[in-house]
């Protein structure tokens, strides 16, 4: 990659897929495993906490707490001073969340998050970008704990960020590579737009960055044989979504990231391939440097622009 610097960190554990930096520079993540990491600026890593399901997006939430999306489990909290894990919320309209995947924190404390299927666990992501079930929910949860729809329908709903301002949230559909906005203020509030359409790739995490861009991780390039079979006819999706996953096709080692301004236009993409790290499933730009996350690997990567 095209970067002025470039390091892979292995981590003790499988698939960091989502990251994020406190002030200090301090990183936390979530493994396979269930657990919840830190690793200070000189490389010290500490376990914070374990929680149930399999954490994916994570936030800050105020100094004390992060927010931690749990596939199976649902949206959690957890505590930084003695690793307590509550639940925030664990189904809507009596909905269970099997794939709470990412979010974003308002300043008053509102969390944005999806919900990419009612039908497919996070562990079959595979079945669900074939079959194309729009499942997928955009919810909201308030600061009083009350939980509504902000949108439903979605293929694969995934990454969630918000304008550096909060005037809008974004969501990305994994399946179709596309990003929708929905305007939180204004006189369009509640309105829906497309803010990115046609992607080079398949966006996974998406995050606000200090630089007040929209941060998209592309998991993988667009693949040909996923593009035939999304117009193949529902019964046919279905049965070949329930094929053995060794028979539906593999994310390759090419990774990718693009960075959108306010207006949607790509202020900076790259492309290539990290020795020792693949499926890159989020990027964070955090005071003038990215720091990358993966499904699978035992790495976070980590670049100076």
């Amino acid at each position: 990659m095209s970067t002025a610097y470039l390091a892979v960190h292995p981590i003790p554990g499988e698939g960091p897929e989502d990251i994020v930096l406190d002030e200090h520079g301090t990183l936390y993540t979530g493994l396979v495993d269930g657990r919840i990491i830190s690793r200070t600026r000189e490389g010290e890593v500490a376990t914070i906490a374990t929680v149930p399901g399999r954490p994916l997006g994570i936030e800050l939430l105020g100094a004390d707490e992060l927010v931690v999306c749990a596939s199976d489990a649902g949206l959690l909290a957890v505590s930084l001073r003695d690793g307590a894990v509550r639940v925030l919320v664990d189904e809507v309209a009596g909905v269970p969340l099997r794939t709470c995947n990412n979010a974003a924190v308002a300043a008053d404390g509102t969390i944005f998050f999806s919900d990419s299927s009612a039908l497919h666990v996070i562990p079959r992501w595979r079945a669900e970008m074939i079959e194309r079930t729009g499942t997928g929910r955009l919810l909201r949860r308030d600061p009083d704990g009350s939980v509504e729809v902000v949108r439903e329908g979605l293929q694969f709903a995934n990454g969630v960020a918000l304008g550096l301002d909060e005037s809008y949230v974004i969501v990305a559909e994994t399946t179709t590579r596309r990003i929708e906005r929905i305007w939180l203020t204004g006189d369009a509030a509640g309105e829906a737009e497309p803010f990115a359409e046609d992607l080079p790739g398949y966006p996974d995490n998406c995050s606000t960055g200090s630089d007040g861009l929209i941060w998209v991780a592309l998991a993988n390039p667009r693949n040909a044989v996923l593009d035939v079979v999304g117009h193949l006819p529902r019964a046919a999706r279905r049965a070949v979504g329930r094929l053995p996953e060794k028979l539906l096709p593999t994310p390759s080692a090419e990774i990718g990231f693009l960075a959108y301004d306010d207006r949607g236009v790509v202020a900076h993409e790259e492309y290539g391939r990290i020795d020792g790290f693949s499926m890159l499933t989020s990027v964070r730009e955090h005071a003038g440097e990215l720091w990358f996350g993966s499904l699978t690997s035992s790495a976070i990567a980590h670049a100076r622009l």
